[in-house]
């Protein structure tokens, strides 16, 4: 039987997620493999990968807060705000940390980012990595971001300082840009030179799986699958009897006398196994997506 549930990896450096997605679907035979927010090459950290069934409910994992350790130069900018990129402004910002703590007050919260040209994100049903490749910039509207936590938890002096942050964000927050706009709020540029995700909701990089482990002894893979409720923590859940979890199996619409939740819910039987999402819409409680 093809292997199914979540999969917590400790990406390395170097790594694509879709080359993480590419060397798992190889390892365990498993075709339907996709993951929870994409990390870029030079970022380490937590990777979770749905498989099989779960490839379904990774939404509801993307959806959740991340944190982030990130290290970032002030004073150097480059072309994709991190270290892979080429330098393309170099100024001295010998700043001191009492500043970059009063620069970091004023980024927490709900705040407004323009995402880097180097993103996926599509204009015009464009990505934007794919424009600035040719070489091509253009208007990038702000999107809403919220900054739920954020300090700073190392600062190297000089006239180009280092400063390590960790912050908690929502979905959708590119960290590379709130390190250079930490920077804009002190006159000058920033890149990151390190950034590792330690935590996507309740799961934490602790639990994963280095991929270099797996890849030397594949049936690390396996043994350390979550199971669908399990990779669904955060959802919060709601065990059902029998006879509801057969109405729940074929997508029944419920009221909220029957099924008395508000938002997307992870519905299980008695056994703690996944039979559903459900969420409350208007005056019924509707599937978002049901396992079966």
């Amino acid at each position: 039987m093809p292997a199914e549930g979540f999969l917590l990896v400790d990406k390395p450096c170097g790594w694509t997620s879709h080359d993480v997605v590419a060397k798992v679907r190889g390892l365990t035979g498993t075709r339907k493999v996709g993951h929870a927010g994409t990390l870029d090459p030079m970022a380490t950290g937590l990777l979770v990968l749905g498989l099989g069934r779960a490839t379904r409910l990774l939404r509801f994992v993307q959806e959740v807060p991340k944190e982030y350790i990130a290290r970032a130069q002030f004073g150097v900018a480059t072309d994709t705000l991190d270290a892979d990129g080429t330098e393309t402004e170099r100024s001295q910002m010998p700043v001191a940390p009492e500043e970059v703590e009063v620069a970091l007050a004023s980024f927490r919260g709900d705040i407004e980012q323009i995402p880097p040209m180097t993103s996926a994100i599509k204009i015009d049903g464009q990505k934007l990595y794919e424009l600035a490749r040719r070489g091509e910039e253009i208007e990038r509207p702000a999107r809403s971001v919220h900054i739920y936590e954020l300090e700073m938890v190392g600062f190297e002096g000089g006239d180009y300082p280092l400063v390590e942050f960790r912050v908690v964000c929502s979905s959708g927050t590119y960290v590379r840009t709130l390190a250079d706009d930490i920077a804009g709020a002190l006159g000058g540029r920033a890149h990151l030179v390190a950034l590792r995700r330690t935590r996507i909701g309740s799961l934490p990089v602790d639990g994963a799986v280095p991929l270099e482990a797996m890849v030397e002894d594949p049936t690390r893979v396996t043994a350390e699958i979550l199971s669908l409720s399990d990779g669904l923590a955060d959802l919060g859940h709601f065990t059902v009897n029998d006879d509801l979890g057969r109405r729940i199996l074929h997508g029944s619409v419920l009221s909220p006398a029957e099924l008395p939740i508000e938002r997307p819910t992870a519905v299980v039987d008695g056994d703690g196994n996944l039979l559903a999402v459900y969420a409350r819409h208007g005056a019924d409680v509707k599937p978002e997506v049901v396992v079966a």
